[in-house]
């Protein structure tokens, strides 16, 4: 049975394919510290899944960070794996540690990423709060869009199949 109820989320106007991904810098967290890092200084890399979570310690983010730890894409296939949420440095740091988590955390607590990203979600009875609703964008060193997923409602998760099939291009 569920205990909570499912939320419509109405359309969102984020990045599409073939779309030049917004850059931002923010303070991106690992196991180790945290420094401001842009976007496009990851991206410069090569490919990068740009994960947007709810907050660390929601039932959601443990689901995503379970699945892509479990299907360890960053391992098969040439991808970095970055996540982004409303939490703290110092929340991401004890959801890494807690956790055992490898990949690194972009802190964006005022929400300015996915408003940029047009993946803003509004939490119900809380005036002024908001977080990204949970999204994926597959990117190439240009920040250019090859796959994208955002949630229609919440809780909604990825069709994590579809997602490696674009990581396989």
């Amino acid at each position: 049975m569920v205990d909570f109820d499912v939320v419509e989320l109405g359309p969102a106007d984020h990045p599409s394919v073939g779309e030049t991904a917004p850059d931002f810098t923010r303070p991106l967290v690992d196991a180790e510290l945290w420094e401001n890092v842009s976007l496009s200084d990851i991206t410069d890399d090569g490919k990068t899944l740009l994960v947007f979570y709810s907050m660390d310690g929601a039932f959601p983010a443990t689901y995503v960070w379970n699945e892509l730890r479990d299907r360890a894409w960053d391992d098969a296939y040439d991808v970095r794996i970055v996540g982004l949420s409303i939490s703290t440095p110092y929340e991401h740091k004890t959801l890494i540690q807690e956790r055992g988590m490898e990949y690194p955390l972009f802190s964006d607590p005022a929400n300015d990423v996915a408003e940029a990203y047009g993946i803003e979600n509004d939490l119900d009875g809380m005036e002024g709060i908001s977080e990204p609703r949970p999204a994926m964008f597959l990117l190439d060193e240009d920040r250019t869009v090859e796959y994208a997923w955002v949630a229609a409602e919440w809780p909604d998760f990825p069709d994590y199949d579809e997602v490696e099939q674009a990581l396989r291009g």
